[in-house]
C-alpha cells in the first residue's frame, strides 16, 4: 500500500485516511482497512455532541418539526484530528507489545501492521 506520499502534502489528515481506505480494500489489506475505519471511526465519534445528562424531558416541552432536534457535530481542528490518530497508533503498539510479551505473535503482528499504515499517512 502506498501511502504518506510528497503529492498529499497539505490534504488533510481525514481526507489522506478516506483516500487510502479504497485501494486498502480492493488489495483486500485487512490490516490497513481494519486500521483506518478504526481511525476514521475514532474522529468520528470524537465530533459527535455531548448528549447532556441523557435524561429524557416532558413530551411537551420536545423540539418539534423534522430537524428541530438536530445538533450540529463538533468540527475538529487538523491538530485534534492527528492527536486522535496518534493515539489510535499508541494503543495498538502497547496492545502488541502485551501480545509479544504474551507470545501471540500472529496478532503482536497484525496490531503492529495496523500502528505502521496509520503512522504512513501522519
Amino acid at each position: 500500500m502506498t501511502t504518506g506520499t510528497s503529492d498529499q502534502l497539505g490534504v488533510p489528515l481525514r481526507e489522506r485516511l478516506r483516500a487510502a481506505l479504497k485501494p486498502a480494500m480492493k488489495a483486500r489489506d485487512l490490516s490497513a482497512v481494519s486500521a483506518l475505519r478504526s481511525a476514521l471511526s475514532a474522529i468520528d465519534n470524537a465530533e459527535a455532541i455531548d448528549a447532556g445528562d441523557g435524561k429524557a424531558g416532558a413530551l411537551e416541552n420536545s423540539a418539534l418539526g423534522l430537524g428541530a432536534a438536530e445538533a450540529a457535530r463538533r468540527d475538529l481542528s487538523e491538530t485534534e484530528i492527528v492527536q486522535i490518530v496518534r493515539h489510535e497508533i499508541d494503543e495498538r503498539r502497547t496492545a502488541a507489545k502485551e501480545y509479544d510479551r504474551l507470545g501471540a505473535a500472529e496478532r503482536r503482528d497484525q496490531l503492529t501492521s495496523e500502528a505502521d499504515v496509520l503512522t504512513a499517512l501522519l
